[in-house]
């Protein structure tokens, strides 16, 4: 209990400068959601060759992000309240099952995000239901290439645990930005290998979507008689329903940007990291409420938030330094740096910021305190539904800014 009684106490010690730098190092992870940004502005033509191409996009990063952001949240507080060891092998049974659950769980959302975005694309998008065999392969074998990912979320976690840092605070920023460039890359590699790449790049993509199926019936057996077990799915499963329908409207917004902004390549440069960014600061704010709710430090009532202040404000002022940090970074890669063209984005960017962060704060808050009177898993919940909302509330904030300072 030495790094909990540190990271969570109560009293006046913790100064927000520390939590300012904590998170700041943490969303300095986020810079690497660039080069997500960078290589989906650089495959754009790819991301032109099917309707739904570009509209998935943000649906692959926000399913990945749930099934990260479910992991992390579990270790974290597994960490604290010694359920799990900070080790890959000789672990507990309790890790092991959270491990075949993200497996199973990845099976089930190729599959709902699918089946609902055809539902959802054939009324906004122009595809039809003869699309849903070619969706389904693009995503099944995008998360099966994905699920590498798992390990390394792990590794974060208990590195950041050894060394005395919170892996609440720690852990997801820093793989939600991993992730978004290891599944970005592996999106862009199965649209050209399923697209460009004949019938063998086709019977390739198809092969890596059974697998993904094959691996889901292999952990089954061992697992569907353990109430853990059922429990992150049932609960998981419902989330992922909500998401499913949550990240087809990020999807039609990103196509309405699309044609607002056309082939402003230096929006799209940094569209993966500020949705990775508002997600962040979510994921800090629930997944420490979730804990210090565990240990008893603050009580199950949304009117504690005032306790968790200085998490909120030092984690928020952390993003907004983020995101002009994007600005720049952007408008380097495309080679248009110039004094008005950093003025126009970083207002459009910290516009968005204003219009988004509050709200996804409150959700994150919201959502820990609900669940955890209810007496289910808030681990199970926050970081899932806060991460595919914070997705699709930063869209429409981006969105909404374009319109305001009048940049189509």
């Amino acid at each position: 209990m030495r790094a909990v009684k540190g990271i969570y106490s109560t009293g006046r010690s913790v100064l927000s400068l520390g939590y300012f730098r904590e998170a700041l190092i943490a969303f300095s992870f986020n810079v690497g959601g660039i080069i997500a940004g960078f290589m989906v502005a650089y495959q754009f033509d790819v991301f032109q060759l099917s309707k739904w191409a570009l509209a998935i996009y943000p649906e692959i990063l926000t399913v990945r992000g749930l099934i990260s952001g479910l992991l992390s949240g579990r270790l974290g507080t597994a960490l604290h309240v010694g359920t799990v060891h900070p080790r890959l092998f000789g672990n507990t049974k309790n890790f092991y099952l959270l491990f075949k659950s993200v497996i199973v769980l990845t099976l089930l959302a190729s599959f709902v995000i699918s089946l609902v975005s055809v539902f959802f694309g054939s009324f906004f998008w122009g595809i039809t239901l003869g699309d849903f065999p070619d969706i389904l392969v693009v995503v099944s074998s995008t998360m099966f290439l994905g699920l590498a990912l798992t390990l390394v979320t792990a590794q974060v976690s208990f590195i950041s645990f050894k060394k005395g840092l919170d892996p609440d605070v720690i852990t997801y920023p820093v793989m939600s930005t991993v992730a978004d460039i290891a599944i970005t890359l592996c999106y862009v590699f199965t649209l050209n290998l399923f697209f460009l790449s004949g019938s063998l790049g086709r019977f390739a993509t198809i092969l890596l979507g059974i697998l993904l199926l094959f691996l889901s019936l292999a952990v089954l057996p061992n697992s569907v008689r353990e109430p853990d077990f059922i429990k992150t799915i049932r609960e998981s499963f419902l989330t992922l329903l909500f998401v499913a329908f949550i990240v087809n409207v990020t999807g039609t917004i990103l196509r309405g940007i699309e044609e607002t902004v056309g082939s402003r390549l230096e929006i799209y440069t940094v569209y993966p990291a500020i949705i990775d960014t508002v997600g962040d600061v979510g994921s800090v704010v629930g997944s420490t409420a979730t804990t210090r709710l565990f240990l008893g430090f603050i009580e199950p009532s949304l009117s504690s938030i005032r306790n968790h202040a200085k998490r909120i404000f030092s984690t928020w002022l952390a993003s907004i330094i983020m995101f002009l940090s994007y600005v720049l970074l952007s408008l380097v890669i495309h080679g248009i740096l110039t004094l008005p063209e950093f003025l126009i984005l970083s207002i459009l960017l910290l516009l968005t910021n204003i219009l988004a962060v509050p709200v996804i704060i409150l959700i994150s808050y919201a959502i820990a305190i609900l669940t955890f009177k209810k007496g289910w898993d808030p681990d199970n919940f926050v970081i899932p539904i806060q991460s595919s909302l914070a997705d699709s509330i930063t869209t429409l904030a981006l969105f909404i800014s374009l319109l305001l300072i009048e940049l189509i």
